[in-house]
């Protein structure tokens, strides 16, 4: 089975999100966040999102302009810039 970049960024995007949804990222301050050991396992997820969306958007044909952008969206606002891409940039 062949999975391509533009078919498994999806799928990664969505089990990322359903970890956001239920509660991955909890806390009520930034201590309690930090004090939580799944945050650690959240935030590498979200960083592999983030990889593999820039990894797509250095291979499509947009132009260099739109390109710096979206990277720029998504290095400022990891999750946020993320789901914005999913559904606007693509």
């Amino acid at each position: 089975m062949n999975l391509s970049i533009r078919r498994l960024a999806p799928l990664t995007l969505v089990f990322g999100a359903l970890l956001l949804l239920s509660g991955c990222v909890g806390g009520d301050n930034l201590f309690e966040l930090a004090a939580n050991p799944f945050a650690g396992i959240c935030g590498l997820i979200v960083l592999i999102l983030d990889i593999i969306a820039i990894i797509e958007i250095f291979g499509s044909s947009r132009d260099t302009m739109s390109k710096v952008l979206w990277i720029a969206a998504i290095f400022f606002l990891p999750v946020v810039g993320l789901i914005l891409y999913y559904f606007f940039g693509r």
